[in-house]
């Protein structure tokens, strides 16, 4: 049975008049007692008979009455966007793919979040191995946060921030010697790449390229965190976010400074499949997790619910 059938019976039924049913649905008297006739060769029984001047219930009739407003009360809360969200009852376990870098800022902050509202929410942080979609699609991964690229068109994003790049060497590097750290001084040192496909050029070699100059990727690391410590037993520079756990880096003994090229800051956002767009549990988590990317900062983001390309 159609639902606006049932909340016509269920008007039929509280109202026992046929125009004043008809008000309540928003209708016409002729189009109630139609629906009338629908309900009674449906359930069987006249629901409603002449009693002089008016219509009365049928045995039937009142045994509906209860059952049809709770039936209604119950599908209005389940179809109603977040109705009924307790964060405190949510037994679920969210995937985050990220990389080693973000995954160091914002694991921290994201766990006390998720623990002080969801105590029995779990969070997995997954590599970037199903970077760019297919694990949001698949359903492997729940947010994929991070420089975001190569996304499928229907995926949604959130950007939260722009990061500008630093250098990173070891804080008795001979870089240091001098006062100012020009472009060729920089790529006259030996540096460390950072990618999970072993790529060694990108926008520093091409900034770079733009002033004729041309440096040495010597090691090709997968992750931040290895270049970080690669960085702090050799002369190799590598690269991290400027005022990235300033404390991790001074107790490492690395020493960061300003990339001499003109470079933009990297875009860092988050993207989700649409079928979790409006899954209120899916929504509190992006929130929490995004707050925990920008736990200073959160006025800067962007309203959820953006769409991107790639």
């Amino acid at each position: 049975m159609d639902l606006n059938l049932l909340r016509a019976l269920d008007a039929l039924l509280q109202e026992s008049s046929v125009t004043r049913a008809a008000e309540r649905l928003g209708t016409s008297p002729a189009a109630a007692s139609r629906m009338l006739g629908r309900l009674r060769r449906a359930v069987g029984d006249p629901l409603l008979v002449r009693a002089g001047q008016g219509l009365v219930p049928t045995p039937r009739a009142l045994e509906l009455r209860e059952e049809v407003g709770a039936l209604l009360r119950d599908c209005d809360g389940l179809l109603r966007p977040g109705a009924g969200f307790e964060p405190g009852r949510l037994h679920r376990t969210f995937t985050v793919q990220a990389s080693d870098l973000l995954l160091a800022r914002t694991a921290g902050p994201l766990a006390e979040r998720v623990r002080a509202e969801a105590p029995d929410v779990d969070v997995v942080f997954l590599s970037e191995a199903l970077e760019g979609g297919p694990g949001l699609r698949q359903g492997l991964v729940d947010v994929e946060l991070g420089v975001l690229g190569h996304l499928d068109p229907e995926v949604r994003t959130r950007r939260l921030l722009r990061w500008p790049l630093v250098g990173v060497a070891r804080a008795g590097h001979p870089l240091f010697a001098a006062r100012r750290i020009d472009a060729r001084r920089f790529a006259a040192a030996e540096h460390i790449g950072v990618s999970r496909l072993g790529r060694r050029h990108g926008p520093i070699d091409d900034a770079l390229a733009g002033l004729g100059l041309r440096r040495r990727v010597a090691v090709v690391v997968p992750g931040h965190t290895a270049a970080l410590l690669l960085a702090r037993d050799t002369d190799l520079v590598a690269l991290t976010l400027a005022d990235w756990r300033p404390e991790t880096v001074a107790a490492l003994g690395l020493r960061t400074f300003p990339i001499p090229l003109e470079l933009e800051p990297l875009d860092l956002g988050m993207a989700w499949h649409p079928r979790n767009d409006a899954d209120p549990g899916h929504r509190w988590f992006r929130e929490h997790l995004a707050a925990a990317v920008l736990p200073e900062a959160e006025a800067e983001a962007e309203a959820d619910g953006g769409r991107s390309g790639g």
